[in-house]
C-alpha cells in the first residue's frame, strides 16, 4: 500500500515536472517568436525612414543644383574599371551630362586620383567630354589632379581644356602593358603534365602553364602597341600644341613624373586646387558634387555590417 502511495506520488511529481518544462519551453518558443517579430517590425519602419530620408536628401541635392551658379565637380578616383563606383565610363559620363546640361554649372573640374585602368573606358570618357564640349562650346572642362594621375586618367584628363595638379603631384604614364605569371618551372617541380587542347593555332597564345613562344610576345605587342598609338594620338588631339613636341619620345614613352616636372613638358598647365579654380578661374567658389554615389541604405548597410563584423571578431576567442 506504501509502495502504491509512493509510487503514485513519484508519477504525479513527475507530471508536474514535465508540465512545467513544456511551458518553459512554450514560453522560450513564443519569446524568441515576438523578438523576431519586433526586430523585423523595426527593420521594416527603419527602411521606410532611410528612404523618405534619402528622397528629401536627393531632392535638396537637386534644388541645390538648379537654384544658383555653381562649379560642378566630377570625381574620378580609384581604378578606373566598368565596375567601379567613381571610375566607370557609365558613372562618369552620366555625372558630365548632367553638369553640362545644368545652365547652372557654369564650369566643370575633374577631380583626378587614380592609377589608371581600363583603356577602353579611358577612351568613352575622353570622347563623350569632347563630344559635350563641342555641343557647350561655353561651359570649360578643368582637370585638376591631386595625389596621381597616370595612365588611363591621364588619357580622360587630356580631353580638358586645362590640367592643373599640385608640384608633388605624379602625372603621366603614357603606355600600355600587359603582365602576368608563368608556371611552367613550378609544373615541371610537382610533377605536372599540361594537356592543352585548342581549335585555332593562336587561341591559347600565352597560355600561363606553357612555355613563352616569341611568335606570341610579337603578336601581343603588336596590340599593345595600336593601342598605345590610340592613347598617344587622344593626348595630341587633346594637349595640341601645349605638349612640348622636342620632348614627344619622352612623353609618350610610358615614364611618369611629378607635378613640377610635367609642367615643362606641356603635360599640365600650371599648379592649382580645386578652390582656387572654382573661385578664380570658373568664377564660381560654390562647388556642387555630380558624381556618383552609393544609395544611403547601402552607405548604412555597408556601415552596420562592417560594425557588426568587428563586434563579432572582438569578442571571438579561442579556448
Amino acid at each position: 500500500m506504501e509502495k502504491d502511495t509512493n509510487m503514485h506520488l513519484q508519477n504525479s511529481i513527475e507530471k508536474v515536472l514535465l508540465e512545467n518544462l513544456k511551458h518553459q519551453n512554450r514560453t522560450r518558443r513564443w519569446n524568441i517568436f515576438f523578438n523576431f517579430l519586433k526586430f523585423f517590425i523595426f527593420l521594416v519602419f527603419l527602411s521606410i525612414f532611410l528612404s523618405v530620408l534619402q528622397a528629401i536628401q536627393k531632392n535638396t541635392r537637386s534644388t541645390n543644383k538648379d537654384d544658383r551658379p555653381h562649379t560642378a565637380l566630377i570625381k574620378i578616383n580609384g581604378v578606373i574599371s566598368d565596375d567601379s563606383l567613381l571610375g566607370s565610363s557609365d558613372s562618369i559620363i552620366k555625372s558630365l551630362r548632367k553638369a553640362f546640361k545644368n545652365e547652372n554649372a557654369k564650369g566643370i573640374i575633374l577631380d583626378l586620383n587614380s592609377p589608371g585602368g581600363s583603356p577602353v573606358q579611358s577612351d568613352l570618357v575622353f570622347q563623350e567630354i569632347l563630344e559635350l564640349k563641342k555641343t557647350h562650346p561655353k561651359k570649360k572642362v578643368y582637370g585638376v589632379i591631386s595625389d596621381i594621375c597616370a595612365s588611363g586618367c591621364y588619357y580622360i584628363a587630356s580631353a580638358s581644356d586645362e590640367i592643373f595638379a599640385n608640384r608633388a603631384s605624379i602625372v603621366g604614364s603614357i603606355g600600355v602593358l600587359y603582365n602576368g605569371f608563368g608556371f611552367v618551372n613550378a609544373m615541371d617541380k610537382l610533377g605536372i603534365e599540361r594537356r592543352l587542347v585548342t581549335a585555332g593555332k593562336n587561341k591559347g597564345i600565352l597560355d600561363p602553364f606553357s612555355p613563352t613562344d616569341e611568335k606570341d610576345v610579337t603578336i601581343l605587342k603588336a596590340r599593345l602597341n595600336d593601342v598605345h598609338d590610340i592613347f598617344i594620338n587622344a593626348v595630341k588631339e587633346g594637349r595640341g600644341k601645349k605638349l612640348n613636341k622636342e620632348k614627344y619620345q619622352t612623353i609618350f614613352s610610358g615614364l611618369f613624373w611629378t607635378g613640377n616636372e610635367a609642367q615643362s613638358l606641356g603635360i599640365i598647365d600650371g599648379f592649382n586646387s580645386k578652390l582656387n579654380v572654382a573661385e578664380n578661374i570658373i568664377k564660381e567658389k560654390e562647388i556642387v558634387d555630380y558624381s556618383k554615389r552609393s544609395g544611403l541604405l547601402s552607405r548604412l548597410g555597408s556601415k552596420f555590417g562592417a560594425s557588426f563584423k568587428n563586434s563579432l571578431l572582438s569578442n571571438w576567442e579561442l579556448g
